[in-house]
């Protein structure tokens, strides 16, 4: 669907190209389409006068005017069916190439029993946050070398939006019961002090204060942990499949996944989007 839906726009593309370089051969075409069009336009002026004779003079005033403008359209049928084309079929391209980011070893089926787990969690009694790794887990070489941010990040829970908190701690338990994955918080809230700080180091983020929702508590950042170390590596398999299951089960628990994003993927970012737009709407009333 997607080479149909090109090779249409590359052909409409260059028939008006043609038209546009060969102005000759475009009036060539125009004069032979021209007596099917006129007698388009006789039969559609014979109809009109037919039903206007019986309407009477009324009615044939109108008629006069829709012949008028059926002529008017018939002439410009042909640049506005161009025009057309090349709106709509980029549309259709981009609407067709669309496609949710899935990893290639798992189904939508996998996830069937999650999805009810996920629904009953969040339906039962409150869920409390697990108890922490060791905090030398976020200080390691590694961590310093490839996320140095989050050495000092906040990772208190009663930070977090008590309703986002409910949806992230069931997506623990989902990944823990249903996949033996264990999910770390790895930062909750965050001032807007620390937001300009990072998007100044241009690594971890490109909002600046108070526009992403980490300011509204309304976001957090979590990883994999395997064998005592927490997991960033897209390019290994175990860590590929756990950022994936994490992003398919925020999306089932109404969350926004950083995964899924086109320009700066963020594979440890979830988000109450919805909740975050209305806090930044109340923010500037509360300003302006």
């Amino acid at each position: 669907m997607i080479v149909l839906g090109v090779a249409a726009f590359f052909a409409i593309v260059c028939l008006g190209v043609w038209l546009l370089c060969f102005p000759d051969a475009g009036d060539r075409l125009r004069r032979r389409l021209a007596p099917r069009a006129a007698r388009w336009r006789d039969a559609l002026s014979a109809g009109r006068a037919r039903t206007a004779r019986r309407a009477g003079a009324s009615v044939l005033a109108v008629g006069r005017g829709g012949r008028h403008a059926a002529g008017v359209w018939m002439r410009r049928a042909p640049a506005l069916g161009l025009a057309l084309a090349l709106v709509a079929v980029p549309s259709l391209v981009i609407l067709l190439s669309r496609q949710t980011v899935t990893f290639d070893s798992f189904h939508g089926e996998d996830l069937a029993e999650s999805r009810t787990l996920i629904a009953e969690l969040m339906r039962g009694e409150r869920l409390s946050p697990p108890p922490p790794p060791p905090p030398e887990v976020f200080a390691t070489e590694e961590v310093r070398r490839v996320k140095p941010e989050i050495v000092g990040a906040d990772r208190k829970w009663d930070q977090i939006d008590a309703d986002l908190q409910q949806r992230v701690l069931a997506i623990f338990e989902v990944m823990r019961r249903e996949h033996d994955i264990r999910l770390v918080l790895v930062e909750g809230y965050r001032s807007p002090e620390r937001q300009a700080e990072l998007m100044r180091e241009g690594r971890a983020t490109r909002a600046g204060a108070w526009q992403s929702c980490h300011q509204y508590g309304l976001a957090i950042d979590a990883a994999p942990m395997r064998d005592g170390k927490l997991q960033w590596n897209m390019e290994d398999a175990w860590t590929r499949r756990a950022y994936f299951l994490y992003g398919e089960l925020a999306e089932q628990a109404g969350l926004t996944w950083g995964g899924n994003w086109r320009s700066l993927k963020d594979y440890v970012h979830v988000e109450n989007a919805a909740a975050c737009r209305q806090a930044r709407r109340e923010r500037l009333a509360r300003q302006g």
